[in-house]
């Protein structure tokens, strides 16, 4: 078997004897497993190093089905009925099954009814949620908005709204990553997102560009917050397509003594994400004025938080991965679940 050592992590609520669905939230680098009660609660969690692009044998010879065999086969054995739903890279061109994506505006309702599913070899049916789709708009003034994608943070997104009501009225969410997501959503739609490559961009130039090499060789999980918010400041005040220059002061900064090598990848990741919070907080496509939520890993919605903080936008709410809630969201919508019984008081 290849792949990663699959963590589990079980919670002390559950009735291990009825639980009402299996979500899996499957991306490019990983696979996370959650077995849900009947009250839409997470039970058990189970994660392995499985992502489409790591599968512990090809997809030709099978890989998705033994990925979904080891990670949840005991449960499929001891419950055989419980359904099963999925979102994320799994649902690409190169995932298990293609779900084509829903166009924006796009709200629960359309996402719900847009499922398509893979039959396992286990005999059961895999239901996999559609990503989410902006398509091209042209502009009478100003330049065309570009289409753009998602998979998984769509799902992330209706389990925000479903575990904060409010901000289903107007809310910009923040969901930070490699290819980190910004959606703007009214009553309940998401109507306009926007991709930022920040965190690629960061990878990319501090392993295969000149300004890593006076980089340390490991990353501190520590953030070295004033070289940070001064590279967030500089990115977020300059002026549309400076960022291709700044990026030299990375090398210069060190070379004249003005931050040691040590503050250079947190200056870096100021830059990158300061002209990020730019094109987002300030574009002429966005929703103005929206309140803010991040949503993600802690290491990285708390980088983010730094970030907005600096720039005077403070975030609302700060979320974990809500993916399985919204994956529980889309499976009571599309029937996968029934209805949690409403008790009367005479």
């Amino acid at each position: 078997m290849d792949g990663g050592k699959m963590t589990v992590t079980t919670t002390l609520h559950f009735d291990i004897e009825a639980p009402a669905l299996l979500a899996l939230d499957w991306g490019t680098s990983s696979l996370r497993a959650f077995l849900i009660d009947k009250r839409g609660e997470v039970a058990i969690h189970r994660e392995a190093a499985w992502g489409i692009q790591q599968l512990p044998s090809p997809p030709a010879n099978g890989g998705f089905d033994l990925a979904f065999e080891l990670i949840a086969g005991d449960w499929i054995a001891r419950w055989p009925l419980l359904p099963v739903i999925a979102c994320g890279m799994v649902g690409s061109a190169q995932g298990w099954c293609e779900a084509p994506y829903v166009s924006c505006p796009a709200d629960l309702a359309s996402l719900s009814s847009r499922l398509v599913h893979v039959r396992s070899r286990l005999g059961i049916d895999v239901h996999i949620a559609p990503g989410l789709l902006l398509p091209r708009r042209r502009k009478n003034v100003g330049a065309d908005i570009l289409p753009d994608v998602m998979r998984g943070e769509e799902v992330q997104i209706l389990g925000a709204l479903y575990l904060h009501h409010e901000l289903a009225e107007r809310v910009c969410l923040v969901l930070p990553g490699t290819h980190s997501k910004w959606a703007w959503v009214e009553a309940g739609s998401v109507m306009h997102f926007m991709t930022s490559m920040a965190g690629e961009l960061f990878s990319v130039l501090r392993q295969h560009s000149i300004l890593g090499r006076l980089m340390p060789a490991a990353l501190t999980p520590s953030i070295n917050l004033p070289a940070f918010e001064q590279g967030v400041e500089l990115g977020y005040k300059a002026a549309p397509g400076k960022l291709i220059t700044l990026l030299f002061s990375v090398r210069s900064m060190e070379l004249t003594g003005e931050l040691p090598s040590d503050a250079l990848p947190d200056y870096l990741s100021g830059l990158l994400i300061g002209t990020e919070l730019a094109a987002a907080l300030r574009g002429p496509d966005v929703l103005q004025d929206s309140p803010l939520a991040l949503i993600g890993s802690p290491v990285l919605t708390q980088r983010y938080g730094h970030a907005l903080a600096a720039v005077g936008h403070a975030s609302n709410v700060v979320l974990d991965n809500t993916a399985p809630q919204g994956l529980w969201q889309i499976a009571l919508a599309s029937g996968l679940v029934p209805q949690p019984e409403t008790t009367h008081v005479a």
